[in-house]
């Protein structure tokens, strides 16, 4: 799949990926399991969610707090950080959405090979469509 999201700018993130961001958390909420991963809306174009996700691994935004709490109920350790607020940045975020991802695909193949072998082939096609 081509990947037309807006680049990140000096680590920043347009509105519109912030939008998406919270839309594929909602979708994560919504996705039934044993179900594929599902797919959010960016201009009309399908996006799995993990390419949201991987796509603001870099940003180095402040998530807002209901997205922050949307993200720690998810952990299993509580949240804490070495900045004086508390803060998570889209950045973490990410990152801890492309786990709890990656983990729920395995448990819905029961396979770690089949997910190497998706994500594998997913990296692959990503890579030769730019």
């Amino acid at each position: 799949m081509n990947n037309r999201l807006p680049q990140l700018h000096e680590g920043h993130a347009p509105i519109t990926l912030h939008q998406l961001f919270r839309d594929a958390l909602e979708a994560y909420d919504d996705w039934v399991h044993g179900e594929e991963t599902p797919t959010v809306y960016f201009q009309g174009m399908p996006i799995v969610l993990d390419v949201v996700f991987d796509h603001m691994r870099d940003c180095t935004d402040i998530l807002p707090n209901n997205m922050v709490s949307a993200i720690t109920e998810r952990l299993t350790k509580p949240w804490s950080s070495d900045s004086p607020l508390d803060e998570m940045t889209f950045s973490t975020a990410a990152r801890i959405m492309c786990v709890l991802i990656r983990k729920r695909e395995l448990r819905r193949t029961g396979s770690d090979l089949n997910a190497f072998i998706r994500r594998f082939e997913k990296l692959r096609s990503d890579h030769v469509d730019r």
